[in-house]
């Protein structure tokens, strides 16, 4: 598959036929609209960016363990077409696959994937659980909270950003702001 022949639908209803989780779902167009935000600012192919977001968990419903995931979601991408440096990103992004990150595209979803979930997170325990409540600063604060989304993976969003060469604070604002412009469909625009 040529770049050009990279179609966002064509992503979104792979997605859809290996993902019924509408939350898995949401966290995947999170990760995108992140991934879409750093290829503008840093000058790179933002539909490319966003489908290799949009795909990074694509097999997780189906094939959730780490002998599995995102191995298998790799393969079916590679019958489909996807480009190596497309799936080389999506395996890089699990620390566990040996993969390591070397391109600025790898280094970005591994920095956007836990910290958009975590966003989605304290986004949810705002009053009006929306987007346009949460402030970088709160998130920086609650990640310090071991039981505040237990599951996301501090380390991994503080290391993510670090070879990203990104600040932290900037990081997470810049995430929320890329986050926001699409809080209806992610359900965050508010009550």
């Amino acid at each position: 598959m040529k770049l050009e022949e990279l179609n966002r639908d064509a992503a979104w209803t792979l997605l859809c036929e290996f993902t019924e989780s509408e939350s898995l779902r949401k966290h995947m167009l999170s990760v995108e609209a992140c991934m879409r935000a750093y290829a503008r600012k840093f000058g790179e192919d933002e539909n490319y960016w966003g489908i290799t977001g949009l795909l990074h968990d694509f097999d997780y419903e189906k094939y959730p363990t780490p002998a599995e995931h995102p191995f298998v979601g790799c393969k079916i991408l590679e019958e489909r077409g996807y480009p190596e440096e497309m799936r080389q990103a999506i395996l890089s992004h699990a620390e566990y696959s040996g993969v390591k990150r070397e391109s600025r595209m790898e280094k970005a979803l591994f920095a956007c994937d836990e910290l958009a979930g975590f966003i989605t997170a304290s986004a949810l325990v705002k009053p009006n659980k929306s987007l346009a409540e949460v402030e970088a600063k709160s998130v920086k604060k609650k990640m310090k909270d071991k039981a505040f989304a237990r599951s996301v993976n501090r380390d991994d969003i503080t290391n993510g950003a670090a070879d990203l060469g990104v600040d932290l604070e900037e990081h997470i604002a810049f995430c929320i702001e890329a986050m926001k412009t699409i809080a209806a469909e992610l359900g965050l625009a508010g009550v």
